[in-house]
């Protein structure tokens, strides 16, 4: 059986240190409940780079390494680490996608695929980052 999750065998991480990830969660609530008659408008031009995926892939990939940070930090073998980064990823992609489904109670608002492929693409490079910047490689672990 994998101990990669078993809370017994690995150190315990503070929730102190999740705060800013849990913060960041909360502010993105917020924007996605934001109805869209009160979003203010941009002008015509910014609309050719297409700010709003922009802003998804932003908003989920800085997400995505708020709550990877702290695993980061422990003293994890590079091998949890990764697989943990991993788990992230996929549950803020998960977290994108019913971002997109509480929208469609929002005035204004609707579910949109491609926002959602804006989310999963930044948590796709936070990831990516993480992982390149921090030499961790699921094949050469601390132990």
């Amino acid at each position: 059986m994998d101990s990669t999750f078993n809370a017994l065998s690995l150190k315990r991480i503070p929730l102190i240190k999740f705060i800013p990830a849990i913060i960041w969660f909360v502010i993105v609530l917020v924007l996605i409940c934001i109805p869209g008659a009160d979003i203010t408008g941009l002008d015509s031009w910014i609309y050719k780079i297409h700010p709003d995926k922009w802003l998804h892939a932003t908003m989920f990939g800085v997400m995505c390494w708020l709550f990877n940070f702290p695993f980061y930090k422990s003293d994890w073998n590079n091998e949890k680490k990764v697989k943990i980064f991993i788990f992230i990823s996929l549950l803020v992609c998960l977290w994108g996608f019913l971002t997109e489904c509480i929208q469609l109670y929002v005035p204004g608002r609707d579910f949109d695929l491609l926002d959602w492929g804006a989310d999963c693409l930044g948590v796709f490079l936070a990831f990516i980052i993480q992982i390149r910047k921090n030499n961790l490689s699921a094949t050469t672990s601390k132990r």
